[in-house]
Parts: C-alpha cells; sequence; structure tokens
C-alpha cells in the first residue's frame, strides 16, 4: 500500500504523462525552473523556518510552566489539546468568521479606528496561516514536552540544587540534554505536520490563494487537476528526498549533542 505507489511515482518522474515516453531528468528539470514551484517551495521554506522554531519554544516554555502544578496539570493539559481533536473544517469556518474582511477581528479594529484589513486575500494571510499552525499543533507538542520532563529523574535536580546550582544552571545542564530525544521526535513530527498545513489553506481561500500562502501543495494539487503527473511526481521525489536529508541531519546532529 505505501511501497509499490512510491516506486510508481519514481518510475512515473522520469517519464512524459502523455505517452509514457522516457525523458530521463527533463521533469525535474522543468520543475525547478517553474515559477510556480519555485514561488511554493521559498513559501514552505519560509514557513517551516517561522513556525517550528516558534512552536518548538513556545511549547516547552508552556510545559516548563506547567510541570511545576502537578496536582491542576491534567486541565491544563486537556484544553490544550482539544485543537488536535477539533475538524479542521471546523475550524475554517471559525478563521473565516474571524478573518474574513467584514468578519469579528475587523469588527474590532474597527472600534479602534484602524482601517479593515483583508487577511486572507492579502500578503496578512501568512500570519493567519501562521497562528493557524501554532494554535492547532501547539498541545500536541506540549504533552509530548511534559511527558520528556516526567522521564528525567528528580534526584538530579536535588542533587544540584545542594551542589548550590541555580534554576538556570540545572535547566542546561540537567533538563536540556535529557530533552534531547524528546526534541528530535517533537521537531521531526513538527516538521511533518508543516507540511498538513495546506488542509487550512485550501479550506480558506482555495486552490489558488494569495501568493504569501502559496505552498507546495497547492502547487501539487494543481498539477493533479491539470493531469500533470510526471512534474507531480518529479517534484514529490524531490520533496521525500529532501524531508528525508533533513531528518538525517537533525538525527545526527542530536547524536553529537547527547555525546557532548
Amino acid at each position: 500500500m505505501v511501497l509499490i505507489p512510491m516506486l510508481d511515482a519514481l518510475r512515473r518522474s522520469f517519464f512524459l504523462a502523455a505517452g509514457d515516453r522516457f525523458v530521463g531528468f527533463q521533469n525535474y528539470l522543468s520543475v525547478l525552473r517553474n515559477h510556480a514551484f519555485q514561488l511554493a517551495a521559498a513559501n514552505t521554506a519560509k514557513f517551516i523556518l517561522v513556525c517550528i522554531p516558534l512552536l518548538l519554544l513556545f511549547s516547552l516554555a508552556v510545559s516548563l510552566m506547567l510541570a511545576s502544578f502537578r496536582e491542576k496539570r491534567g486541565i491544563f493539559k486537556t484544553s490544550f489539546f482539544v485543537p488536535m481533536a477539533v475538524p479542521v473544517a471546523s475550524i475554517v469556518l471559525l478563521w473565516r468568521v474571524i478573518f474574513h474582511k467584514n468578519g469579528l477581528l475587523n469588527a474590532f479594529t474597527a472600534l479602534w479606528g484602524l482601517v479593515p484589513v483583508d487577511w486572507i486575500g492579502s500578503k496578512a494571510a501568512f500570519g493567519v496561516l501562521v497562528f493557524a499552525y501554532l494554535w492547532k499543533n501547539f498541545g500536541y507538542d506540549m504533552v509530548l514536552w511534559l511527558s520528556g520532563l516526567s522521564a528525567i529523574n528528580p534526584a538530579l535536580y536535588e542533587a544540584a540544587q545542594i551542589d548550590g546550582a541555580g534554576s538556570l544552571q540545572r535547566f542546561v545542564r540537567i533538563t536540556l540534554p535529557n530533552l534531547m530525544p524528546t526534541l528530535f521526535t517533537i521537531t521531526v513530527l513538527s516538521l511533518l505536520n508543516s507540511f498538513k498545513v495546506f488542509r487550512e489553506a485550501y479550506l480558506i481561500a482555495g486552490g489558488y490563494p494569495d501568493d504569501s500562502i502559496y505552498m507546495l501543495q497547492h502547487l501539487f494539487n494543481n498539477w493533479y487537476g491539470n493531469l500533470d503527473v510526471d512534474k507531480m511526481c518529479a517534484g514529490a521525489v524531490m520533496m521525500a528526498i529532501l524531508v528525508f536529508i533533513l531528518i538525517l541531519l537533525l538525527q545526527k546532529i542530536m547524536n553529537r549533542g547527547d555525546r557532548i
């Protein structure tokens, strides 16, 4: 169910969609020269570079605060995890009500005399998409951080405190090194989830949104609709190789950190 379609996509990336003629790397060169692919790749890279560090830092900071509230921590974990259980279609309806040009956000800002902003049809759509990604995935990452924190032996903190180590020293010397496996897992999952944000972007703004949120998934969806299977397969193969290389680099960096 997985291996055979992947091999078929790899094979199709070297053939023309019409006529099934072998063309070698011509499809890959055509994709790399495509303006829409360059725009989508740049937007996707920008989205990943902005969202993943924000998500990791924000979720870690909140999980560290919640770790001190052991008795009522379950209530917070449940409330923050709710967005993961809400269907995407329902979330999109909420975002449209809030971020539409005539929506609640512009109605609120109008009270202060501000000019209404087209949050979905302008460059501001990128900020809306970042907010939607952080809001939906924050609780999931926070629970993973809490699991990693709970696995650290409390005796390590007690011994460090007796030796005179401050809170910052305990965090740097004990918490961070022991969270490295959790950091690797959360980073990989956040990277994979960042490619799924297409659902929100597509349902909010359609297949041809503002250029600021035109992602690789938009491009693949449009190629599929136009039956450009050769370009779609070539782009998918390149994206799969890139994600695989990123995961290997992350694993190498994490392993180096463990040795240090």
